[in-house]
């Protein structure tokens, strides 16, 4: 599998390969990319893009060195859209932190969604040519394949077809971002969950994305041309979907420092595969596991791309991490429990874990956990610490507040 995986693919699940990418658009950081960001050129030719997602998603390469990179080859006024693109991710991980029900209501609206397609022959008729490409629109049909061949697709592909499944198919949302969740290789519950609430006019309150046929004409450099008739001519947003206003902010749970002192393991998931960031010299560490668990992020089953790419991803961090490695999978939540007391520690340290299905996952281990009196301790990286704070609002909340980032962090 692996080899037929690396042999497909253009993404290299490593820390050292995401780099060399990173190395490689830095030019292209500035006016190339404000002039070509939109343009969806196709699968396989996504050259004013930086196909950085996938790395930054596991933390293989950091947003913080990206940013940096794009400062000091371009100035922040030059690489200033490229640097916002950065911080959106950041932005919509903060949002859902301090707005952890929305993922709730996402998983619960999922589960009614499911049950419908179970009941509903027709309807289940009608996703299915979605997911498999196969309803005559060439355009959503060729973006349907790629994302399925390859774990990827163009930012203006994903608010287009977004668009087209809910108001020109007249799809559940929810199943359609349960696609995506299940395909992308960057998939990621914050970023995934609140853009297609956000294409559905669900996240900014009446301002649905319309997806036209001239606009993709223009962006696909004419590769597609739609018919007007093929698309909704007036989108009208999901707020019904929902009672009127959003759940109150609350902080996010604040991260913590574990004690020197106790026997402690350590473990690696795919929110941040970098252990070596970490001043681990200073733990008393009983052991080290990596555990993979993006086969979490649905009730169906999750592409065979995703599921290697976290795999080969938590590889190259143990291998880094010049520990022994125990491999453990997300499956009886008691399991972790049980691999903590034998190693014999009473404290499990491990990079924050964001709002999403591994967090469900932890939630669902900590009965067990706290019977056998072992704490779970989260860090959490100077950039989240910098962003989510102004993630309350809209962006324009965050954006503003953008040289004081850059600042706060080192990059100026």
């Amino acid at each position: 599998m692996q080899s037929d995986y690396l042999s497909k693919q253009q993404f290299i699940p490593t820390r050292m390969a995401g780099e060399a990418v990173l190395e490689v658009f830095a030019p292209k950081m500035g006016k190339r990319y404000t002039n070509g960001r939109n343009f969806d050129r196709g699968m396989g030719k996504h050259c004013d893009v930086s196909m950085l997602s996938p790395y930054l998603r596991r933390r293989l390469v950091l947003e913080q060195d990206v940013v940096a990179t794009a400062v000091q080859t371009h100035g922040a006024e030059g690489a200033e859209k490229f640097i916002q693109e950065i911080i959106w991710r950041a932005y919509f991980k903060g949002w859902l932190e301090h707005r952890p029900v929305i993922w709730d209501l996402y998983k619960k609206g999922l589960v009614r969604d499911l049950a419908a397609l179970d009941r509903d022959r027709g309807l289940r008729k009608r996703v299915e040519a979605a997911e498999t490409g196969q309803t005559g629109l060439d355009y959503f049909d060729s973006w349907a394949k790629e994302l399925v061949e390859t774990g990827y697709l163009h930012n203006h592909a994903r608010m287009w077809f977004a668009s087209i499944w809910i108001f020109s198919l007249d799809l559940p949302w929810r199943l359609g971002a349960d696609f995506f969740f299940r395909h992308l290789l960057d998939g990621d519950p914050a970023s995934n969950t609140l853009g297609w609430r956000w294409v559905g006019g669900l996240h900014t309150r009446g301002k649905p994305y319309h997806a036209q046929a001239r606009n993709i004409a223009e962006f696909t450099n004419n590769r597609f041309n739609p018919g007007s008739a093929d698309l909704a001519e007036v989108v009208e947003g999901l707020e019904g979907e929902e009672p009127d206003g959003l759940p109150g902010v609350s902080p996010p749970r604040m991260p913590d420092n574990p004690d020197p002192r106790r026997p402690t393991v350590l473990l690696v998931t795919e929110e941040d595969c970098r252990p070596e960031d970490f001043d681990l010299s200073r733990l008393n560490l009983a052991g080290c596991a990596t555990l993979t668990a993006s086969h979490l992020r649905s009730p169906l089953a999750v592409s065979p791309l995703v599921e290697e790419f976290e795999r080969q991803a938590l590889k190259d961090a143990a291998a880094r991490s010049n520990l022994d490695i125990t491999k453990l999978r997300a499956g009886v939540p008691a399991d972790l429990a049980r691999w903590a007391s034998r190693a014999g520690a009473t404290q499990i340290t491990t990079p924050f874990i964001p709002t999403g299905p591994l967090r469900d996952w932890m939630l669902d281990a900590k009965p067990a956990l706290d019977e056998a009196g072992i704490t779970v301790v989260e860090w959490r990286r100077d950039w989240d610490e910098a962003i989510w704070p102004h993630a309350t609002a809209g962006f324009f909340k965050v954006k503003k507040h953008i040289p004081d980032i850059l600042y706060s962090i080192g990059v100026t």
